[in-house]
């Protein structure tokens, strides 16, 4: 059964392997040079130790600065306590009235405030820091950062749900077991999956307090990998039968539009361009799982990425990059999946990886930092990568990672 086939090989993680690869003509990874990065030191006498902590590991994970460690003395918020200590940027955190915190940010080299803010701490909530750290990105950089954003994953054959950090992991309660192919609603609050019922496989769309509703269209079949329109008004799946998989749309309050003919073939993991115009998905229909492209009512299908004759092996689970420049996806490389990007302008590929099994690649909302899984650590594992610098970091640390997929930027209505 074609159809059973597919859902197994995402279900089921395959075995582990290690082993250093590079491709002919292609460029592996990206060189990253220290101290290119500003530097900045979060100092605070008086406030929260794990406000701080917070903060700091937040700024640092954005791999926007050098963060440097704090000094014995914290000095006052001004430019000439910073260039004392030799750094660029200063987040100064002092005691307020009311068990809050002032936050001031201090551009040393140009010798001006660039932020004032208070925040509440009592008690210290994580989504208020998040949102605060996030916001001392964009003062700085004019971007916002991804402290205050959160992934889903499976594990298991359960949806799991983590910060930006790795913290406050949550096993979410779904309608079936197992529940594969988790995707965020534009609006940071629903997410859709397959779930495995007694009916069969549908598409559900589900709240975080557990209201949940049916895709029209999935009742029926194997339905997996959606993906919601950027308005949230629709969403793309892959229905498949006995014939083949193909690519269906739902408005989420009528019947599903197909937009793909397979004839045989299979056609999955649809992914929208941030402007809803398009549609990058998987097609098996000249035969090896290529990446295509098509106009979002199905009109204009394409090979995005080009074939390489061999060289390369299967391409799997697209991610179109929120700004539309780039798409993320894995593909075989000697027996093992690697993570590439697309440049969807040039229609060249650039490989990211080539040590361990990497794949699953799911863009963060800065649209520079990717989430993948790699067992280079022995166990299937989330680790994001900076894609201006190259710096890697481990995000989960239980094993059995599969299908992550990266929220938008939350919303905090406390603290700031």
């Amino acid at each position: 059964m074609k159809a059973a086939l597919l859902i197994a090989l995402l279900a089921c993680p395959r075995a582990l392997a290690a082993q250093d690869t590079t491709q002919a003509g292609v460029r592996v990874g990206i060189t990253y040079a220290p101290g290119t990065r500003p530097s900045l030191v979060v100092l605070g006498p008086g406030a929260s130790d794990s406000l701080h902590a917070m903060l700091q590991r937040d700024l640092d994970q954005s791999d926007r600065f050098e963060v440097t460690a704090r000094p014995p003395a914290a000095g006052a918020p001004d430019a000439a306590s910073l260039t004392a200590i030799g750094v660029a940027y200063g987040v100064f955190l002092s005691p307020a009235m009311g068990g809050r915190v002032t936050v001031t940010v201090v551009d040393a080299r140009a010798g001006s405030e660039v932020m004032h803010a208070n925040l509440g701490v009592a008690p210290l909530a994580r989504g208020s820091v998040h949102a605060l750290a996030d916001e001392i990105v964009r003062a700085i950089t004019g971007q916002a950062g991804i402290a205050n954003s959160a992934l889903l994953f499976v594990r298991n054959g359960r949806i799991m749900r983590v910060d930006a950090d790795g913290a406050s992991a949550d096993q979410l309660r779904t309608a079936g077991f197992p529940s594969l192919s988790p995707a965020w609603h534009p609006g940071g609050r629903r997410f859709a999956y397959t779930a495995y019922v007694r009916s069969g496989q549908p598409i559900v769309v589900q709240d975080f307090a557990g209201s949940r509703q049916m895709v029209p269209g999935s009742e029926d079949g194997l339905n997996i990998t959606p993906s919601f329109s950027p308005d949230g008004r629709k969403v793309a799946f892959a229905h498949g039968t006995e014939a083949g998989m193909d690519i269906y749309l739902s408005d989420l309050a009528g019947g599903p539009q197909r937009l793909t003919a397979g004839r045989g073939a299979d056609n999955l993991s649809p992914v929208w361009s941030p402007d809803g115009t398009r549609i990058a998905f998987v097609s098996n229909r000249a035969r090896s799982p290529q990446l295509y492209v098509m106009s979002a009512d199905g009109t204009g299908q394409e090979v995005l990425a080009r074939f390489d004759f061999g060289s390369t092996g299967t391409t799997s689970a697209p991610s179109w990059s929120p700004e539309g420049s780039l798409i993320a996806f894995h593909r075989d490389v000697g027996g093992v999946p690697q993570v590439f990007v697309l440049d969807v302008g040039a229609r060249s590929v650039r490989q990211l990886t080539g040590s361990s099994r990497n794949e699953d690649p799911a863009w963060a909302p800065d649209g520079r930092h990717l989430v993948f899984v790699s067992s280079r650590s022995g166990t299937r594992e989330l680790w994001v990568m900076d894609l201006d610098t190259g710096r890697l970091r481990q995000l989960t640390r239980t094993g059995g990672a599969r299908l992550p997929a990266w929220s938008p930027r939350l919303t905090s209505s406390e603290g700031l």
